[in-house]
């Protein structure tokens, strides 16, 4: 069975890290295979990705016995081949990307979901920064993109106490957007994913853009390039939609254009 399963449906591409037996730790064919699916997204006829995994986690982060005996993988290989690598595809996706933690998210599986436009968990769900525990660092963008959700002392203590955060308790930090309960998780989620998908896709793409901006631009040059990017977005027809079915007093049907 494939260590990603993946499907387009109603717009939507569903990413599912699927080791369950592992509780979806990372090995070089899944985080490959993962890159490709991500590739697969940017066809014009996904307009959100959905990323979840199979089970009872959403990640465990890297499966350690790939880092041991004579076929070990080394650090610097997972680094710049299997997680850097998913991480940039995610952020520089030009469409929305919605992690649904389902289960444990630790080390790097916490943070690819960090990463992501978008972070809802169900509550039975947690979060953990592994990494002090065997003498590492947090990767997988985790020093870049914490601090910045939660602020510099959490985000410390976190990393460097490797303490287990629940989802309630994440979602009350600014680690994610909202918690469902177990049994509405799945339903809730997909909720959001569809609405995404019938928003103005390229609006979107380009707020997701500003906000990649954002980490390091000035406010100055943050004005400049909101200028440039909403003289964009007015020319889409998406835009057009929008006034028109303001003006007519009806819902508007985006088409992502």
């Amino acid at each position: 069975m494939s260590s990603i399963l993946f499907e387009i449906k109603n717009s939507i591409g569903y990413i599912t890290l699927n080791r369950p037996e592992k509780f979806n730790a990372f090995n070089r064919e899944m985080a490959l295979l993962f890159q490709d699916k991500l590739d697969e997204c940017k066809s014009d006829e996904v307009r959100c990705v959905y990323i979840t995994g199979a089970g009872k986690a959403f990640s465990a982060g890297q499966d350690i016995s790939e880092l041991v005996g004579e076929n070990k993988v080394e650090l610097k290989q997972i680094l710049s081949e299997h997680y850097n690598p998913v991480v940039s595809r995610i952020r520089h996706l030009k469409k929305p990307v919605v992690a649904a933690v389902n289960g444990v998210a630790a080390g790097a599986g916490a943070n690819i979901a960090l990463c992501c436009d978008i972070v809802v968990a169900a509550q039975s769900a947690s979060f953990i920064q592994a990494f002090s525990k065997i003498g590492l660092i947090p990767d997988s963008g985790g020093t870049f993109f914490l601090p910045r959700l939660i602020g510099w002392q959490k985000a410390s203590a976190l990393c460097m106490l490797g303490d287990k955060v629940a989802a309630t308790d994440a979602e009350k930090m600014g680690m994610l957007y909202k918690v469902f309960t177990d049994e509405t998780f799945e339903e809730e989620s997909k909720k959001i994913a569809t609405t995404l998908s019938q928003m103005p896709t390229l609006g979107l793409a380009y707020t997701k853009q500003l906000f990649n901006m954002s980490f390091h631009s000035t406010g100055e040059e943050q004005l400049i390039e909101e200028d440039n990017y909403q003289q964009r977005a007015a020319l889409t027809e998406d835009y057009q939609e929008g006034i028109n079915a303001f003006l007519e007093k009806r819902q508007p049907l985006f088409k992502g254009k």
